[in-house]
């Protein structure tokens, strides 16, 4: 497979070296820490600020759909209009607005202002992980690029580990307010890292309809349609989970939180060793996740009786997290020049996902069939992902992706040799070394 120069090394992103790889990959996990503890305690908070608001939890739900309606429509909006802008400038500003949406979550006086206030704070997320996902690549040789996506992602999943369970256990001492209240300081304290250690870059140097044309490929919409129908399986249970576990497998609400830790454990090491295998072998890599992930999610109600079959259980629910950051390899290998709508896009996939997997698990528990049907529910969307990854496979297979852009065309005819890794401004980290930084 031949992949674009440009998921790596981005003309768009004239930046200086880093400081330091290690404190630029944090702050841009920090962001996502901040994101990944608004978007996984929002679900398990539900059974609490619906009982405040006065609101079945089920409707209640329409909040988290609220929170990834504004993901679906931000994400591909903020790219193209912000292509014009530099990736730092970006990355301040969507944190910025992100703190605000939470801050006025914490100060919603009813529910219709708390949905309002949900959709605001998601619209920056997609286009946030978008744009951290390009920076992250653009500092690492090619062979790394899944490993640095998914470091950035760890900030999403360590928020499952330690975000999440903390914003629950204030949400229970001191009112889900406050828990909203701390996701906008978390949100905060990025923007202040991001402004001290994000590497400078130039804008405007990307082109609103260069990034467009992304739409225009039938292997970045079927990449796309991947994760938003087989990432709702893991959603549907997730977002329903708090509740299961008081009404079916009778724990007190106490414990809650070590479930939602044992889930963000799971998905927290899947990102760290999942990325490995997929710079080996990328799409073989995620059918093998969307198989997995369909089990365990059939496995869900026939362990939901037992707390330590259901801990091992979410544990394994939670390592399914790990698609996201292959799927967001393969965009940047399908999209061409269209980098940062691609990146955003599969953030817009994933959080479609996250508003049908509550919206279908809802109906069905409304529907009589029991807290524990979101399990079979969830397997059957793993399942029809994996239907249309094999569609994407064969494709792949059949027509390995090719650069059509003149830097490709010269670097096809260039004779083969090792290259240094890229500076985030296109030369080699030693010429980046030797060049004074102004």
């Amino acid at each position: 497979m031949t992949t674009s120069p440009h998921a790596t090394s981005p003309r768009a992103n004239s930046a200086s070296a880093p400081p330091h790889l290690a404190i630029v990959l944090f702050s841009l996990a920090m962001g996502g820490f901040a994101i990944g503890t608004t978007e996984f305690a929002s679900m398990s908070l539900l059974p609490f600020f619906a009982a405040d608001l006065g609101i079945n939890e089920p409707s209640a739900g329409h909040a988290i759909s609220a929170y990834a309606l504004g993901v679906v429509l931000g994400a591909p909006l903020i790219a193209v209009l912000g292509a014009r802008f530099a990736r730092r400038t970006q990355l301040l500003a969507l944190m910025a607005v992100f703190a605000l949406g939470n801050a006025l979550t914490a100060l919603a006086p009813g529910f219709g202002w708390m949905i309002a206030a949900r959709f605001l704070s998601g619209l920056p997320h997609g286009a946030y992980f978008g744009i951290a996902a390009l920076v992250a690549a653009s500092l690492v040789p090619q062979h790394r690029r899944s490993q640095a996506i998914g470091q950035v992602m760890l900030g999403l999943t360590s928020a499952t580990i330690i975000g999440v369970p903390l914003a629950n256990l204030i949400g229970q001492a001191v009112g889900w307010r406050a828990s909203f209240g701390l996701v906008s300081l978390l949100a905060l304290i990025t923007v202040l890292l991001y402004a001290l250690f994000a590497p400078r870059d130039q804008g405007g140097q990307s082109d609103p309809r260069r990034e467009l044309a992304a739409l225009r490929s039938g292997r970045v919409w079927i990449t796309l349609a991947i994760g938003a129908i087989g990432f709702g399986g893991m959603f549907a249970v997730y977002t329903y989970l708090a509740t299961t576990l008081i009404e079916v497998t009778k724990v007190s609400p106490a414990v809650i939180p070590f479930f939602l830790a044992v889930f963000g454990i799971g998905a927290t090491l899947g990102n760290l060793f999942v990325p490995r295998f997929a710079d080996r072998a990328l799409m073989p890599t995620a059918g093998v996740i969307l198989l997995f992930a369909a089990v365990a999610l059939l496995v869900f109600p026939l362990a939901a009786g037992n707390p330590w079959l259901l801990a091992a259980d979410v544990f394994a629910i939670g390592a399914s997290v790990s698609l996201g950051a292959v799927l967001q390899t393969r965009l940047m290998d399908v999209a061409g020049d269209a980098q940062a709508l691609a990146a955003a896009l599969n953030h817009s996939a994933f959080n479609t996902a996250n508003a049908l997997g509550p919206f279908l698990g809802g109906l069905a528990i409304r529907e009589g069939l029991g807290w524990t049907s979101t399990g079979p529910l969830g397997a059957a969307l793993a399942l029809l992902g994996f239907l249309i990854w094999i569609i994407a496979a064969r494709e792949a297979g059949a027509a390995p992706v090719e650069d059509t852009s003149s830097d490709a065309a010269l670097l096809k005819h260039a004779p083969a040799r090792p290259a240094p890794p890229l500076a985030p401004d296109g030369r080699s980290r030693s010429d980046a070394v030797r060049a004074p930084v102004a």
